[in-house]
């Protein structure tokens, strides 16, 4: 594998239309970022890493209008280099999140300070780097498809519980007092065992039932919203907006057509 550019802590608006001599381009975003995959509009959090093949590298844009900053390595591959990565399986043209950033920021760091250094080793150690990078990125895909099983069933359990009680009073800090996990931990568990948060399973379960009262009972806006477990109308109405793009009264008036 031949280096050919490395950068860190690259601050920018956009990412967009890249085209280089390289191969392959190793991103590690260490700010929010979104982007478009096969259609569909990814969102990622801070601290989200992944490998993208030359022709396929998408527009990077950043959360709420606020600058990319990221470091990104760009190499050059022999055919034995493209069986290695086979072999490996290494996950392209996607990111994944990475929780525990450290081996990664560290091994591109070290990669940056040794870049211009012309020791008779430089080619052995950039190889070996970009090969940790690479496993690293493995590893991390491979801990998501195999979450940690004691957790995992009590997570499971959790939103089972929310599912069939969603008008319940869910609290964050109650629950992972009951866990005994910190509420960080927890917020990544459940996010890494069912692609969302806790609470945008609780708000879609409440509104899910919110839209039945809508469509088969005459009970008002306020009754609704009180059974649905929301204290005030106005939040009801808020969330409801937000997630069915239309007020209870649209919804319900559309439902009875």
């Amino acid at each position: 594998m031949k280096i050919t550019e490395i950068h860190t802590k690259c601050k920018k608006q956009i990412i967009s239309g890249i085209s280089s001599e390289y191969d392959f381009i190793f991103f590690m975003f260490r700010t929010p970022v979104t982007y478009r995959n096969s259609g569909e509009k990814i969102h990622f959090t801070s601290n989200s890493a992944g490998v993208f093949s030359r022709g396929n590298i998408p527009d990077f844009l950043p959360e709420k209008k606020h600058s990319l900053i990221f470091d990104y390595v760009g190499f050059q591959t022999s055919s034995i280099d493209k069986q290695y990565m086979l072999s490996m399986n290494i996950p392209l043209n996607t990111l994944v999140p990475v929780y525990d950033d450290s081996v990664i920021k560290n091994t591109i760091n070290s990669m940056r300070n040794q870049f211009s250094y012309s020791g008779i080793y430089r080619n052995e150690f950039m190889e070996l780097s970009v090969k940790i990078l690479l496993v690293s990125l493995c590893e991390i895909v491979v801990r998501e498809s195999q979450p940690d099983i004691l957790h995992y069933d009590r997570l499971k359990t959790l939103r089972r519980e929310i599912i069939e009680n969603p008008t319940k009073p869910w609290n964050i800090k109650d629950i992972c007092y009951q866990l005994n996990i910190s509420r960080t931990y927890f917020h990544r568990l459940y996010k890494q065992a069912f692609g969302v948060t806790c609470m945008h399973d609780v708000i879609e379960k409440r509104l899910q039932y919110a839209c039945e009262l809508l469509k088969n009972t005459d009970l008002s806006i306020s009754e609704i919203a009180e059974k649905c477990g929301y204290e005030t109308d106005s939040y009801f109405m808020r969330q409801f907006r937000q997630f069915r793009n239309c007020t209870p009264s649209e919804y319900r008036k559309k439902s009875r057509y």
